[in-house]
């Protein structure tokens, strides 16, 4: 996807998520020092559900969650389709494309 086509698809679905929105849920774009709005890196919030966070969960362990998903899907709930077609069928293409995508946003110190 081009950088062009990606920001018009990411302001239209700023203006959604800004009409509607899951109570509790927070994205939005990173605003630069300049106040400008950079539309490819966003800050996210995902709320636990009531009653489900216990204090034992750290967030080392929440986050190496995450990082284990992306790691290695669960092939019995995907959550894109196109994604997981791949890893079925062609891991190391998989592995290639993850590897890829990470390569274009630099880490957080």
């Amino acid at each position: 996807m081009s950088g062009g086509i990606a920001r018009g698809r990411l302001a239209e679905e700023r203006k959604a998520w800004r009409k509607n929105h899951p109570h509790g849920f927070v994205a939005k774009p990173e605003t630069l020092p300049d106040g400008t709005v950079n539309l490819m890196t966003w800050h996210c919030t995902i709320p636990g559900k009531q009653g489900g966070w216990r204090p034992a969960i750290t967030v080392k362990q929440i986050l190496v969650g995450i990082q284990d998903l992306l790691d290695q899907p669960n092939p019995a709930d995907p959550a894109q389709t196109d994604g997981y077609h791949l890893f079925i069928q062609d891991p190391t293409e998989y592995k290639r494309r993850v590897r890829l995508q990470a390569k274009q946003y630099p880490a957080l110190a």
